[in-house]
Order: C-alpha cells, then structure tokens, then sequence
C-alpha cells in the first residue's frame, strides 16, 4: 500500500504524530502554566520588555538581565508551530536562569500566514545578530551567548545554529557557546501533509531550505537535543535524526528524552534553577 510519508498511509495518522493538543486531556490548557510562569517572571525580576531589533512591528525582544555585570546570555525562541503566541506567553524561561546569573532575551517574531517560515527564520537571526551585537549595553557579554527554543522555536534555533555568521552577518564563524533543543522540528517535510499546511503553507523549495537536517555544517557550537518521554514517535526521531547528523559532522551534542514530560511540559525546567537543563545551560556558559 502506498504511504504519504515514511510509514504513514494518511494525513490523520500524521496529525497523531504531530498535533500534541489532540492526546490532552479535555479542557487541558498547557498555555496556562506558561501564562503564569510569564507573569511571575514580570513581576519580581527586572526587564527590559519589546527592545526592537529589527524594521517590522514583531521584531522585538524582552530582556531579563541578570544581578551581575557582564553576564551570560540564554536567546530564547518560542514555539507554536510558527502561528501562534508571543514572547510575552514566555517570560517564564528567565525564572530558572536569572538565579544562575544568567540575562535571558526571549524573542519576538512575526507569524504564519502573514509572513513565510522564511522570513521567520531571518527574523530570528537577525535577533541572535542584534544580541550579539548590543547586549552588552544590557549587562550580557556577548562572547558568552548561547540559543535554544521549543518546537518550532527548537526548529528556529537550529536554524540559527546554521547560519553563515561570518558570511551573512560579518560575525565569528561560530558566535554562540551553545544550543538546548527542546522537541524540534528539523525535518520539516511531513508538516506539508498535516493539518498546519493551510496556515504555514510549506512547498518542496521551502523543505529544502527549512529543514535543519539537510543543512547541518561542522561547528564549534555543543549542543544538547532533547523531547519530551511522553511525545510521539516522529518527534523523537526528528531529535534523534538530527543529534546523529550533528554528530556525523564532527561537533559535539547530546541527546536524551526529558523523563515524563509531554510536548508542552519539556520547557517546563526552564522555570527551575536545579533542574538538568539550567544547569547545563550554566556549564556551557560559565565554563
């Protein structure tokens, strides 16, 4: 019998592997937790909030600064599958790193369908350029600024990762100290026969040029690829598929399942000083 992708005969059974709402619980809202995080961030730690970076109204970003001087710096990238929410949902991540010294700046972008992931993509690199470039006027040293993101934002980082920095931003070839991928989507292809397709309208020319897979480079840069335990086969082969071509390249990363944590839940140690993931964050960064 033919299939649409891979082993997946119909559309349906790739929305299974790639709608994570549809396994929730009735009247679950996972945005919440995060509406609350965001919240308590914005009222007890200092910020800088909707900083511009680039020309468009979207191009902002929301700066957590760190108690010390010349601190390092966490970017952060939110998901949603590139059509919904803000950096305002995503405040909540500096709770875990401001403790450990950390700035964090969240970023803001434009969305599906008003523009492209294309131009996604160059608005969150173009975000990384402006942090690497003026965060010191913020207490951040940029020579100490790692990326990382969730979902689609694990999909933006990696793509930030891949960047031509020296070539397309006069950059070091490799500016940033390290990656943290939560649930990404590095092979964009099958999205094109999900249920997003209508809103972020992917073509072949697009999954050439949008998929981390097929782009990965040799790097300076460790990384550490991980998902949820809970979530989908398809998204922990995306992680794997993609930590086994970084390594392929010579670089360093690490790859392992967050332990009892659904799609929206992997994020969630963002929010804790003492968990795994912050703490790792702190060694590439201080180290």
């Amino acid at each position: 019998m033919p299939t649409l992708y891979r082993e997946f005969e119909n559309q349906a059974a790739l929305d299974a592997q790639y709608n994570p709402s549809a396994v929730l619980p009735a009247g679950a809202n996972p945005a919440l937790t995060y509406i609350e995080s965001a919240q308590k961030a914005r009222s007890s730690l200092r910020q800088v909030l909707d900083v511009p970076f680039g020309p468009t109204v979207h191009e902002t970003l929301d700066i957590f600064p760190a108690d010390s001087p010349n601190a390092p710096v966490f970017v952060f990238i939110h998901g949603g599958y590139w059509r919904a929410f803000t950096s305002k949902e995503f405040s909540g991540v500096a709770l875990g790193l401001q403790p450990l010294g950390i700035t964090t700046v969240v970023v803001n972008y434009a969305l599906c369908p008003w523009v492209s992931i294309d131009e996604i993509t160059r608005q969150c690199r173009a975000a990384v350029a402006w942090t690497l470039r003026n965060i010191q006027h913020y207490g951040g040293d940029p020579t100490r600024v790692a990326v990382g993101g969730h979902s689609a934002g694990g999909h933006l980082s990696a793509m930030c990762l891949l960047t031509d920095w020296a070539r397309d931003y006069g950059l070091a070839r490799d500016p940033l100290k390290a990656g943290l991928l939560f649930s990404g989507l590095f092979d964009i292809a099958p999205l094109r026969y999900s249920y997003l397709q209508p809103v972020i309208q992917i073509d072949e020319g697009m999954v050439r040029r949008q998929s981390p897979l097929l782009h990965v480079r040799p790097s300076s840069t460790p990384i550490w690829t991980t998902w949820g335990a809970k979530e989908s086969t398809e998204f922990a082969r995306q992680s794997t598929s993609f930590h086994e071509a970084w390594l392929a390249q010579g670089n360093r990363g690490e790859l392992s399942a967050t332990p009892d944590a659904d799609h929206f839940e992997v994020i969630h140690p963002l929010f804790t000083p003492d968990s795994a993931h912050c703490q790792w964050l702190h060694r590439q960064l201080t180290t």
